[in-house]
């Protein structure tokens, strides 16, 4: 006789809302059911006794009810409440930096303002100096222009917000001006990219990204505090942004202040001639700098326009004893009497600029295009110096300012159209460039004619996808350049001997020059990504015109007591190279290396000849651009290890070969060429709190190798070891993470030479110790 049967049904609720898809068991059974729309749930078939029921679903408490079956069915309804956790924390990784370097053939580095804040120098460039691969050719705390892999100048272009930064590339004291503090993300393009970025990048690139967008219906800013200690620099950059769903503003203002900066040493030998130091400080080197900043736009679902304008100013000192003809005509007194002052010679640089960029979102198409309007006007000031024929009473009829040495006034319209195509597994992107700039000059000095030159390329690139690791690129670009340069006669008369019989006359120094060049370049490459293993290779082309100073200089340059000549039958430059990336990544190390070789058929460089002028020069030796077939090669070494969670160090390393293979210097390297360096650095990164967060302690040592590989009239450099220290923190302080950032660049204040700096050829050592001090304190809601 079986035993006697009975049913046990009810409803799951949660309050008064059935909860479905709920388990409900009995304990001890194989008694199992999940819960109907409804929240019920049904057993039948149960025999008498006592029993534990449970319920539970995701997102709820398990609850526990106890039954008895005794004789009937049983209708019990179960009640169980949401369920409150406390979550472990969750690391969230950003990995669009790391995605776009895959994507890339190109040897790409990516950093961002928080990188800038760690190693803030006195530009961007130097603080751009800790990269591998990346140098500086600088002539004091306020201006340097940057070098990659050892090639400069006009070789080297700089991208700010798409369009192409034009100021004055070709002078070893023009620094670049972009305000550091006003930059978003900065991708630095190691090699040549001509085929995307057209002449002159045939070095390498320093893409600067804008600032993002604010955030949706937001308004805030920061408040960016600075001081230096080498040369009692203070100064602030203040951003102000707010946004609604579709407009938005962002605004910043920046100013610092600096004086000279000093040295590890109290004398310097200009060309042999002892100069002595008053308190180590390289008398008339004190400057300010102020940026303002303006970004607004529209931002749609498919259609987005931002206005860029920004204005940049810059007034700086020339270390006085190096500086003109005669480096002890120099009233040291006068400028020892205050280290902040700016006095005779000095330079004043502006350089407004008004960029638009928009974007038309499509499916698998996107349209981009920049317009660009830029000015830079610089001035160099000095006391007027005679020399050669020049009278040596300045004219009071002249109306040329006294002191205005020379005068640059750039004016400069860009234009950029690209279109991206995305074809089944075809990425493609085609695209126009085009610009016009107008040069004019002015001022008592004659060095570089005025010009206008006009440069048109198109361009097309394909990323082709074969396989989810393998990623084929190619790409052909086509340039077209044109240069008008324009007479120039001295203002002065010189004698002349005609027939044995002299006379006067203003001699032309520079003729009417109508250049035009063409070209062809190309690039191929592949990325191949596994898991933990990456590789890039790429081949390329590419090219560079002859800028107006190459094609026409003639004149002294006071800043290296030398006379330059231009070529004006130069050709354009063209290069070959190759890249090649390795690099594997594991959970606590990752190692890449990176080694390169190009090529130049026909390298610019300017070769020291044997004559000397005594017209125009006072005797300063002369100097003509030449071209020659140069070779170059090196690599760059990255190597990361996390010793233990919370401390880690890296090795960043670089090597440069450059040999010229003909011409008057077949044999030598090139001009600032960079020696082998090394970089080994040991970050500590505690766990601080709530409170705290982002808090590290490092230290960096930098090892660089002796530079005995010169090209006359270069001076040996021996090698040198210097140590740098970093710590900072981010404090919350009512929500708004405020970052705090010191730093102790030269550590021992060691005497060194840096074989880039533009005052190497004096034996003019880098700055000493220098305490660096910034404060972040964002706010808004």
């Amino acid at each position: 006789m079986y035993a006697q049967q009975f049913q046990l049904s009810g409803t799951v609720l949660n309050g008064q809302t059935p909860v479905k898809h709920a388990t409900v068991y009995i304990e001890n059974t194989l008694y199992k059911t999940i819960t109907d729309e409804g929240g019920k749930f049904n057993f039948e078939a149960l025999p008498k006794g006592s029993y534990k029921l449970i319920a539970s679903a995701v997102g709820y408490s398990k609850t526990i009810s106890k039954v008895e079956i005794n004789g009937q069915h049983v209708v019990k309804n179960l009640s169980i409440n949401k369920e409150i956790r406390q979550l472990n924390d969750v690391t969230i990784k950003d990995e669009h930096v790391e995605d776009r370097r895959k994507a890339e053939s190109m040897n790409i580095e990516i950093v961002n303002q928080d990188f800038i804040q760690r190693n803030l120098g006195g530009s961007l460039m130097k603080s751009l100096e800790r990269l591998p691969g990346i140098k500086t050719i600088g002539i004091g705390s306020g201006q340097s222009k940057p070098l990659i892999r050892g090639l400069g100048f006009n070789r080297v272009v700089v991208v700010d917000k798409g369009v192409k930064h034009e100021g004055q590339q070709w002078g070893a004291d023009h620094g670049l001006e972009i305000d550091q503090f006003a930059t978003g993300e900065i991708e630095l393009i190691k090699g040549s990219a001509s085929f995307i970025y057209g002449s002159d990048a045939i070095g390498g690139v320093i893409d600067i990204l804008p600032v993002s967008i604010p955030p949706l219906n937001s308004i805030g800013g920061s408040v960016d505090l600075i001081a230096k200690s080498n040369n009692n620099l203070y100064g602030t950059s203040t951003n102000i942004y707010g946004r609604n769903k579709r407009w938005f503003f962002d605004s910043r203002f920046t100013y610092q202040n600096y004086g000279d900066y000093r040295v590890p040493t109290d004398q310097v030998f200009v060309y042999d001639y002892a100069v002595k130091l008053y308190q180590n400080h390289l008398r008339n080197t004190a400057g300010r700098e102020t940026g303002i900043h303006f970004n607004t736009g529209y931002v749609g679902e498919k259609f987005r326009s931002v206005f860029y304008l920004s204005n940049t100013f810059a007034k700086s000192g020339f270390f006085a004893n190096a500086h003109g003809l005669e480096p002890r005509r120099v009233n040291e007194d006068l400028h020892d009497s205050s280290n902040r002052d700016i006095l005779h010679p000095y330079q004043s640089v502006n350089h407004f600029k008004l960029i638009n960029r928009s974007s038309y979102q499509l499916p698998n198409q996107k349209i981009e295009f920049e317009l660009g309007y830029q000015k830079n006007y610089r001035q160099e000031f000095s006391q007027y110096v005679n020399h050669g024929f020049m009278p040596s009473t300045y004219p009071a009829t002249l109306p040329i300012p006294i002191d205005l040495e020379r005068e640059f006034n750039k004016v400069v319209y860009s234009g950029n159209l690209r279109d991206r195509i995305t074809i089944n597994a075809h990425e493609l992107s085609v695209g126009i460039n085009a610009e016009v700039q107008t040069n004019d000059i002015n001022g008592w000095s004659f060095l570089v004619p005025a010009f206008k030159q006009k440069t048109i390329g198109a361009f097309v690139y394909d990323k082709f996808k074969i396989t989810d690791n393998l990623l084929l690129h190619g790409a052909l670009r086509y340039d077209r350049g044109q240069i008008n340069m324009f007479q120039y006669n001295d203002w002065f008369p010189s004698d002349i001997t005609i027939n044995g019989l002299v006379t006067q006359q203003n001699l032309q120094r520079a003729a009417n020059l109508n250049r035009t060049f063409n070209s062809l370049v190309w690039s191929a490459g592949l990325n191949y990504n596994l898991e933990k293993f990456g590789l890039k290779f790429n081949l390329g082309k590419s090219f560079r015109m002859p800028i107006a100073k190459e094609l026409g200089a003639n004149g002294v340059n006071y800043h290296y007591f030398s006379y330059e000549k231009g070529n004006p039958n130069l050709s354009p430059e063209k290069s070959y190279q190759a890249d090649l990336s390795l690099a594997w990544n594991d959970e606590r190390w990752s190692v890449q290396l990176s080694p390169f070789y190009n090529y130049f058929p026909n390298y610019i460089y300017l070769n020291p000849t044997s004559e000397h002028d005594y017209a125009y020069g006072a005797g300063n030796q002369i100097f003509e651009y030449a071209q020659s077939s140069v070779q170059r090669f090196g690599g760059e070494l990255q190597l990361k290890y996390e010793i233990f969670k919370n401390l880690s160090t890296q090795f960043l390393g670089e090597i440069l070969q450059a040999k010229q293979l003909s011409g008057n210097k077949k044999g030598f390297t090139l001009p600032f060429s960079p020696p082998a360096s090394a970089l080994i650095n040991l970050t500590y990164s505690p766990k601080t709190g709530r409170q705290l967060s982002n808090t590290y302690f490092s230290i960096d040592y930098r090892l660089t190798s002796k530079q005995d590989n010169i090209v006359p009239p270069e001076k040996k450099t021996p090698g040198y070891q210097i140590v740098n220290i970093q710590a900072g923190t981010k404090l919350s302080l009512y929500g708004n993470p405020l970052q705090l950032s010191l730093q102790v660049q030269n550590l021992f204040d060691t005497k060194y030479l840096n074989h880039t700096s533009f005052y190497r050829l004096i034996e003019l050592p880098e700055a000493g110790r220098n305490l660096v001090l910034s404060l972040k304190i964002p706010f808004g809601k």
